[in-house]
């Protein structure tokens, strides 16, 4: 992949990105793989003999597509390994690269993300939001104006609907799409330009996630993104104007929306059940409880750690709650004895009244841990004080 890296100079230049987003400007930005990370454009750049860039050897700073503040300067990095045409590894690096642009410009309108831990999975706001999202991408490939705003309307009542349920929840999901939404929107833009695939056959594409009921149901932070990205899609065509003014304001991309002057909805039998929506509710709850289950029943040592444990930072992007118990996929940091142990693996929290009152952690290690009298030291954890008893190949870790 490193035969685009003169491509990707030449398109990133801040005029170009000017064509996707007024004033969009790059920040920093890092390619790697498996070995090497590849940094353009930073302020602390070395640049390599002959090259606009510097050659690092990779260390756990540069993992996934994100943003990251290298050296204390945003820099978005994409992994190579992921993409093998053009056209996909320069979009996401638009997209990546839009989400340092917001943190330029001092992006504030950010969710409680762990208000999508706790989303409300009840019939009624599922069937709503799966038909509300239906109306929206109706809206965005309807060539019909007056559809397009009835279906526009439609999808507007049905959300309001939907805040009369959930209300604090609706706020998370209006929150997301408005980081979210404009980062896909600069990344469809930017694919768009360099794929030879048709506008209609990307929006299709893009749209698989908004009407997936299964798929938005199992992710409900990833699902607004796509509805993000149709209502700034619908927001070009109806207030061609409105990304001049997106920085100097605290509406959500949503509010934005509902400025539209709009034709009657089209009127829902609410009281018709869909059938779909239960099995939908039951696929999310079953594929969190197995989800847990696979990762217990992996080969390794079962260290379990009970007593009072503080939780003191996760990633709630990366948790799947079921029952008493949450998986915390990427990280956890907790203090136990008075100290602060980061757990950079799966593990298990068992909680009791909420996801924060953790009362026992279940970690499956690769490594034995070395056995002390009075601890246990765990293989890139550390030291944990308590009094232990070993059961076959499982440990457990009583604390204070």
């Amino acid at each position: 992949m490193k035969n685009f890296f003169d491509d990707i100079e030449q398109d990133l230049v801040g005029s170009h990105l000017d064509s996707y987003w007024t004033g969009f400007v790059p920040v920093a930005y890092a390619l790697f793989d498996k070995e090497f990370v590849y940094l353009f454009n930073h302020p602390k750049l070395i640049k390599s003999p002959n090259k606009n860039y510097q050659i690092l050897e990779r260390d756990d700073q540069f993992m996934a597509c994100t943003l990251i503040l290298y050296e204390d300067y945003p820099t978005a990095i994409v992994d190579l390994e992921l993409y093998h045409n053009y056209a996909s590894l320069y979009s996401i690096l638009v997209h990546e690269l839009f989400h340092g642009f917001q943190y330029i410009k001092g992006e504030k309108r950010f969710a409680d993300e762990t208000m999508g831990i706790t989303y409300p999975l009840s019939k009624e706001n599922i069937q709503l939001r799966s038909q509300e999202r239906l109306y929206l991408y109706r809206a965005v490939l309807e060539k019909d104006r007056v559809k397009k705003r009835q279906y526009l309307a439609t999808f507007i009542s049905l959300r309001e609907k939907r805040g009369n349920l959930i209300d604090e929840y609706l706020v998370y999901e209006n929150l997301i799409e408005t980081i979210e939404g404009p980062a896909w929107y600069v990344e469809l833009r930017s694919f768009f330009e360099k794929s030879q695939q048709s506008y209609r056959f990307i929006l299709e594409k893009y749209g698989e996630q908004l009407i997936d009921n299964f798929d938005s149901t199992l992710n409900i932070r990833k699902s607004c993104y796509s509805s993000g990205l149709f209502m700034c899609l619908l927001l070009d065509e109806f207030l061609p104007k409105w990304k001049d003014s997106f920085w100097d304001q605290e509406k959500t991309i949503y509010d934005l929306l509902k400025q539209i002057p709009l034709n009657e909805a089209i009127q829902i039998n609410e009281s018709k059940k869909n059938p779909e929506t239960g099995k939908v509710i039951d696929y999310v709850l079953e594929n969190r409880k197995r989800t847990i289950a696979n990762l217990e029943k992996e080969k390794g040592i079962n260290l379990f750690i009970k007593g009072k444990i503080n939780l003191k930072s996760f990633d709630p992007m990366n948790i799947v709650l079921s029952g008493d118990k949450v998986l915390h996929r990427s990280f956890l940091k907790v203090e136990i004895n008075n100290q602060d142990y980061l757990i950079q693996q799966p593990v298990i929290a068992y909680c009791k009244g909420g996801f924060r009152n953790i009362i026992k952690l279940h970690l499956l290690l690769k490594e034995k841990p070395i056995e002390n009298i009075d601890s246990l030291t765990v293989d890139c954890v550390g030291r944990i004080k308590g009094k232990y008893e070993k059961e076959g190949t499982s440990l457990y870790l009583n604390v204070n």
